[in-house]
Parts: C-alpha cells; structure tokens; sequence
C-alpha cells in the first residue's frame, strides 16, 4: 500500500520526482523539493525514514520510480545502489521511456556504468550525479552537482536540479561525475586531516582552540569547508554528524582503486586512509569526519 503526503495543497511547479534513499542528504533533498512544489514520492528501506519527509512513500524502489519523472537516488554505497536498481522490484523495472535518473550516490565509476544499459533498456537515461556538500548546503539550494551523461538528459533534469545546486557541472560521458566526486572527497579529506592535525598542534603548543580556529578559518587556509565545519570541531557535542568517518573510510577505498586502475599516484590520500583506519578502529567511525581531531588527541569515541 503507498503511503500519501500531508494533505495541504502544493502548486506543482516541476516534473513529478522519485527520492529512493532518505538518509541525511535524501531527506534533505525531498524536503527542499517538496518545499518548492515538486510532487515526490520517496522510498527507503526503512519506511519510517521514508514517512519523515512527508513525502508519499513508495513501498519499493519500483513503485517509486513508476510515479516520477526525474528520480533521484541518494544510497550508502556501492552494494545498496545496484541492490535498489535490479530484479522486479528495482528503479529499472519501474523506469517509463523518456525518465532521467540521476544517481547522487559515491560509489565506483564501474558500478554505475555497469548500470546504464539497466535504465536505457526500459527507455530511460541514467546520468551519475554525486554532489559536493552537506545537509546545511541542500537546505540552501547551493550544492555543487558533477555530472556525467547526455546533456539533453541533464536539460530535462535542470528544472529539479535548480531547486537543489548553485553549480552543475557536465563532466562527459556516464562515469566522470563518479570520478569527480571521488577526486573531490580525496581533495576534503585531505583538508579534514590537515586542519584536524594543525588544530591539534596549536592546542599542544598553548594557543585557545578557538582562537586557532579562528586564524585557520580567516587566514590564507580558510577554505569553505574550514568556515563551515567550525561548528563540528568547536562544539562536536551540539552538532549533528554530517559525514561519519566509517563512509570516509569507504570513499578512500573506492578512490584508492580508482588510482591504481588509472595509474595515479596518491600518496597523501594512502596517509589519510590509514589514519582514518586507525580511527575507526578505536571507535571512531559512526562519529563526524571533524572527531579525527578528537582522536589525535588521544581521546575516547565516545
């Protein structure tokens, strides 16, 4: 049975829209549209998630996408995506001619590839977008969405992206928005272990944790994600996880291998993966990417 919206009245003002995942970012994603007028329908394997956005709610991947125009897919990783597209009750099966799936999860550049003739055979177009930013970003319609895919796709897709980004970017064919998203998740991870150790170091020497902060963030360094974690490494206990250092771990992995089959030398991002290892090791990985500096200090996961 398919759950239904709230019953105040919404002007539609766009394609009707498929959300198949409503973690942080998919409810995020479903409330902003929603918000804007957009018809969504949403399913997540955990229903009650699926009901919090107040969205109907489809009870499988199928149904949800039978529904929509434009389906979004907003999954943990690699397994969970190709999982949600195949078999009767998949994305695939309930695909019409002419949809445009627009898949925003990280995972490998082979497994979406690997999907496309999935979604082409029952008439629809898949193009792999990921987003660069956080749930705060979707609320303010500013996230960076890298495309891969048919343009022309992507045009039918603009008016639901417009709701969501200040920047798409078309990257090329099926894949390069993978690509670029694993890159990317490479370059803030980076930024994630470097202010993490630079804070720790100032602490260590004798200088007020928010005053470093304060240096870092207004200097040189200040960098977006430097100002807008502030919150999570000042204050951690008040601020809800955003990314937890258990996906980190599996977005170094993915990226890792891509480097290898490409032949790209990633020395920093090896340091970064195994210190996010040690971390999730101690009990680090259902915290925010921002706890690393609780671990180099020496702390507790808890």
């Amino acid at each position: 049975m398919t759950g239904t919206a709230p019953t105040a009245a919404v002007t539609r003002s766009g394609p009707a829209v498929a959300m198949i995942g409503t973690g942080r970012m998919g409810t995020a994603m479903a409330v902003r549209l929603r918000a804007a007028g957009f018809p969504v329908t949403a399913y997540n394997r955990t229903r009650a998630k699926a009901e919090a956005t107040g969205a109907a709610v489809a009870v499988t991947p199928r149904e949800a996408a039978a529904a929509a125009d434009v389906v979004l897919v907003s999954l943990a990783d690699d397994s969970a995506v190709t999982e949600a597209y195949g078999g009767p009750d998949g994305i695939a099966a309930g695909v019409r001619p002419g949809t445009v799936v627009l898949d925003t999860s990280t995972v490998a550049p082979d497994t979406v590839t690997a999907l496309q003739p999935l979604v082409e055979k029952a008439g629809g177009t898949l193009l792999d977008a990921p987003v660069s930013g956080s749930v705060s970003v979707v609320e303010q319609g500013a996230l960076t969405v890298m495309v891969g895919g048919d343009t022309s796709a992507l045009e039918r897709a603009r008016p639901v992206l417009d709701v969501l980004a200040s920047h798409v970017v078309p990257l090329g064919p099926v894949g390069s928005g993978a690509v670029m998203k694993l890159a990317v998740n490479s370059l803030l991870m980076g930024l994630n272990q470097a202010l993490a150790e630079a804070l720790v170091l100032a602490e260590r020497a004798g200088v007020p944790r928010e005053s470093a902060y304060e240096a870092f963030a207004s200097g040189a360094a200040g960098a977006p994600f430097v100002r807008y974690k502030k919150d999570a490494y000042l204050r951690p206990d008040g601020t809800p996880v955003a990314f937890t250092l258990d996906l980190v771990a599996k977005d170094l992995d993915l990226a890792l291998a891509l480097a290898e089959r490409v032949g790209a030398r990633v020395q920093q991002t090896s340091v970064n993966r195994k210190l996010v290892g040690e971390a999730v090791e101690k009990g680090f990985g259902e915290r925010d990417l921002s706890a690393l500096a609780d671990f180099l200090r020496g702390g507790l996961s808890a």
